[in-house]
């Protein structure tokens, strides 16, 4: 059975962190793919400017166009409305019927899952990679999430890089260095765009 990696978020922009969180779980997990879904719009950042849905899709298409085992899915774009988990996963199993699904995302995403839209059928439709920091307390999803969530959450510790989107959206209209920070392809198409300035 072949095993697809989500990798869903705002990805505004997609950078080094995104990529080497995706790669990490790929190579831990043998998943033979991995997706990137960028949100069309966030239910968590309603009311809070987002760069536009093509721009960013344009972006991870770029980070992800040279890795063979990497692809970008505008289905949540496409839908248009609020970006919600349990509709991608839904849309990705009548698509591959056959494909087992693994959703890979931050250890603080994973342990407020319970606040997720249709959290119940969520955690059935995929089964959660959860990327930890160096230093993580272990004990954060025994408190917060019942047992047979956890059951179906697998953690990696990854390196932390450090890197934000945030941060780089600052850096933009600050001027301040970025190469080394994003594939230089999406840092060149922030450039030519002129994506970020204030």
């Amino acid at each position: 059975m072949t095993r697809l990696g989500i990798v869903g978020g705002t990805f505004d922009p997609i950078h080094y962190g995104h990529l080497f969180i995706g790669e990490e779980a790929r190579q831990r997990f043998a998943l033979d793919k991995v997706l990137f879904v960028p949100n069309g719009q966030p239910p968590h950042k309603t009311g809070v400017p987002v760069t536009p849905a093509l721009h960013r899709l344009e972006m991870v298409r770029l980070a992800t166009e040279n890795h063979p085992q990497f692809s970008c899915s505008a289905m949540e774009i496409e839908r248009g409305g609020l970006s919600y988990t349990v509709e991608t996963l839904y849309q990705l199993k009548r698509e591959l019927p056959e494909v087992q699904l693994f959703y890979i995302t931050g250890i603080d995403a994973v342990a407020d899952i319970l606040t997720w839209k249709r959290h119940e059928e969520v955690i059935e439709l995929a089964q959660f990679i959860a990327a930890t920091r160096p230093g993580f307390e272990s004990g954060l999803l025994e408190t917060r999430l019942p047992a047979d969530y956890r059951k179906r959450i697998h953690l990696v510790e990854t390196t932390g890089l450090g890197i934000s989107s945030t941060d780089l959206r600052r850096r933009f209209r600050a001027g301040e260095a970025t190469r080394f920070l994003l594939p230089e392809a999406v840092r060149d198409y922030i450039e030519t765009t002129g994506l970020y300035r204030g």
